[in-house]
């Protein structure tokens, strides 16, 4: 089958579709919130406030999303979750409307939608490999990945246009029409898991998903490489920012490195829906160690037009990875238990990206400004490609499916190594 056979089914087309344009819409809310607080008179504190609420509920909620995604067809949490998030998101059109909304009702709604979205994120993961046969897991992976990157590009875009022309209000509202739009595509999708009848313990369940992370080698590298990985992305995020600002040009400046990240993401996807290897997983470690380039780049040679081709080589390298961590972890983890994995590894990225974000301010005051960049750069290579010296990470190969299986039919994909090995995908 070619990479662009995954197309043609009609089950991945409608969560293609609905997602992609949810995913434009998620840019709306954070540039209506941002430009609603700040014209009602409010600043940093506020808008912080009703940001580490929304943080709070997504922590709090992310193992609970992944225990409930494996007992309930994941099309129903994401059909449910995507109505909270249009309910929210209305609710915030309906409050500016009206006019100046206390901050607490801001935070509280901001927490549903976060909270709501805890709930999504592993249902997604999960009803995926239900709608995609095993040998076009990476190609659907690679799709969803071009897609979402070429979102994450047009989103805060057209977001600000919207937003600048017709205000906070129309800005909520377009979000709030694409949860819609999402719901209703993914109430169309045909592929049903089957819905656990045992059920146990929150606690029991959540400690199964553990288990599965316990017993293979490279899972377990992978998230505790992920979390290393994410403290260096918290500094590195902080300090782009504020170098693209003081010392490259400004605001323009670092809305060029955000559209050169987006194109290497672009660019991500389309190669890992053409590129095929056998042991994807590997050479996806390989490609992410391109990521440290981006940094060190900041350090050295630190212009401009280096920083900016090295923006598309980091993100190129880290969608192709993510690919091969998407697809490893849907073939090698049993599907009743795939929702707990997932939500383990976004619990991980969550926590780990902030603390990076609070290391940033220390180390830029102790430190030049190149000399933490280098820094980063060896951290992120370090903390990135480590795991290929797991044998479980250099053995797993892609999944051979049996005669006549199908994702649909609810069952994973045989184990692809002697360790029954799989990856968690990175946030």
């Amino acid at each position: 089958m070619t990479s662009t056979s995954v197309l043609q089914l009609r089950d991945f087309r409608l969560l293609l579709v609905g997602q992609g344009l949810s995913w434009v819409g998620d840019a709306f809310s954070p540039i209506a919130l941002s430009v609603a607080v700040v014209l009602g008179g409010g600043g940093a504190g506020e808008l912080g406030l009703i940001l580490a609420s929304a943080m709070v509920a997504r922590l709090g909620c992310t193992l609970l999303g992944g225990v409930w995604a494996d007992r309930v067809a994941p099309h129903r949490i994401m059909a449910a979750t995507d109505g909270l998030r249009a309910a929210s998101a209305t609710g915030m059109a309906a409050a500016f409307a009206v006019g100046e909304p206390p901050v607490a009702l801001l935070a509280v709604l901001a927490a549903v939608s976060s909270g709501a979205g805890a709930f999504f994120f592993p249902a997604f993961v999960s009803l995926r490999p239900l709608v995609v046969p095993p040998d076009l897991r990476q190609s659907g992976n690679a799709a969803v990945s071009f897609t979402q990157s070429a979102a994450h590009v047009a989103g805060p875009v057209l977001a600000g246009f919207v937003v600048a022309h017709s205000g906070p209000v129309v800005g909520f509202a377009v979000n709030a029409a694409t949860f819609v739009w999402s719901a209703a595509c993914v109430l169309r999708v045909r592929s049903r898991a089957a819905v656990r009848v045992q059920r146990r313990s929150f606690l029991a369940e959540t400690r199964e998903g553990l288990d599965e992370i316990r017993s293979r080698d490279w899972l377990w590298t992978g998230l505790v490489s992920a979390g290393m990985f994410h403290i260096g992305t918290g500094v590195f995020t902080v300090l782009v920012e504020i170098t693209a600002v003081r010392d490259l040009g400004g605001a323009r400046t670092l809305g060029f490195i955000t559209a050169a990240q987006g194109v290497g993401g672009v660019l991500g996807g389309l190669l890992a829906m053409r590129v095929r290897p056998r042991r994807m997983l590997l050479w996806g470690f390989v490609a992410l160690g391109a990521f440290p380039l981006f940094p060190l780049s900041f350090a050295w040679p630190g212009s401009l037009s280096a920083i900016l081709a090295f923006a598309v080589l980091a993100q190129l390298g880290l969608m192709f990875f993510s690919v091969g961590w998407d697809t490893a972890l849907q073939d090698g983890i049993p599907h009743e238990r795939l929702a707990r994995v997932a939500s383990w590894d976004i619990l991980i990225s969550f926590l780990a990206i902030p603390v990076g974000n609070l290391l940033a301010g220390p180390a830029g005051d102790a430190l030049e400004t190149e000399t933490v960049m280098a820094g980063i750069a060896v951290w992120m290579l370090a903390a990135g490609c480590w795991p290929l010296l797991v044998r479980g990470v250099r053995s797993f190969g892609s999944a051979a499916p049996a005669a006549g299986e199908h994702a649909s039919s609810g069952g994973a994909a045989g184990p692809a190594s002697p360790q029954d090995s799989a990856a968690t995908a990175a946030s």
